[in-house]
């Protein structure tokens, strides 16, 4: 009998399929608990709160249906817009900063400091705590009249101020908290820097390039696929943020609606004034907006991201 014949009756020896429908059957298995998460935890609520926008709904009464009323609603709710603007300016004024440190201490971390790993875990840690409630409120206290700020100031015999009260100043300690969180895109920098073949960098050093024009002539764009990931990422997460503006501003977004991030303004119509219908309608709203961001960004990418095959 040839190879070929003995590997077919091999393929079919009796028993081998009902392995391989046990082996098929454990990994269903396996996969049960995510699959249940998808479909309860995902699937379901998204599906409720569609049927939800198109209602009013107070949570202690049947939900009454109304059409497109909320939808309607959206266009003439000033502190909406207001919302959305105080949202803008903090998605896009501290994504690119955080981004942009995240590399640069990536590059210098590429060096080969003298404990990496130390360094790299500290500077992950603000990434890890940085959304959380505590971090929040230590952020309050170190912004306040009476924080770390001002007595740092007042060394250098600068009066200080309540950074978190002032509108003018609330939405910048937001926007530094956002930029101190930079450990994850760091991490995912210092992983691209390590792909960087060294030939590369020795060829352009030894045609006479010195490290700045390396920076920007190489490694930046072979770094253009881990630059789009973090950014696609961070500008998901940056609309997303709530935690920060809540507890810095108690709830309110104030001082005068400096710090209502469009998360927070939502929290306060579905929960605050029982409005669930139209959070609803402004949740699906968030959804639109942060997916129209995302499509633009992969449209985009095709003219500046560059895949080294």
């Amino acid at each position: 009998m040839s190879v070929l014949g003995e590997l077919r009756t091999l393929t079919k020896r009796p028993g081998r399929g009902r392995v391989k429908h046990r082996d098929n059957r454990a990994g269903y298995l396996f996969l049960l608990p995510w699959f249940a998460g998808l479909l309860l935890i995902t699937a379901v609520p998204m599906v409720a709160s569609l049927y939800l926008s198109f209602t009013r709904f107070n949570l202690l009464q049947p939900p009454e249906f109304t059409g497109t009323a909320n939808f309607a609603r959206i266009l003439g709710d000033d502190r909406l817009w207001k919302s959305l603007a105080v949202t803008f300016e903090y998605v896009f004024v501290s994504v690119p900063i955080q981004l942009a440190l995240a590399l640069v201490l990536a590059v210098v971390l590429d060096k080969g400091v003298r404990g990496l790993a130390i360094y790299r875990s500290v500077y992950y840690l603000p990434s890890l705590i940085g959304g959380g409630p505590a971090i929040a409120i230590l952020w309050k206290q170190v912004f306040g009249s009476d924080g770390l700020v001002n007595y740092a100031l007042e060394f250098f015999g600068i009066q200080g101020q309540s950074w978190v009260a002032n509108p003018s100043t609330a939405l910048s300690t937001l926007v530094t908290l956002n930029v101190w969180t930079f450990g994850a895109p760091m991490v995912i920098f210092l992983a691209g820097l390590r792909q960087i073949p060294a030939e590369y960098l020795e060829a352009a050093k030894v045609d006479g390039a010195g490290s700045v024009r390396r920076f920007w002539s190489i490694i930046v764009p072979l770094l253009t696929p881990m630059i789009f990931f973090n950014f696609v990422l961070q500008i998901i997460h940056a609309f997303q943020s709530f935690t920060q503006a809540f507890i810095v501003s108690g709830g309110t977004g104030g001082p005068a609606d400096s710090t209502l991030f469009y998360t927070l303004y939502l929290y306060l119509q579905g929960f605050g004034n029982l409005q669930m219908g139209y959070a609803s309608a402004l949740a699906w709203l968030l959804l639109v907006i942060v997916a129209v961001f995302t499509a633009v960004n992969f449209f985009l990418a095709k003219y500046w991201v560059f895949y080294d095959d």
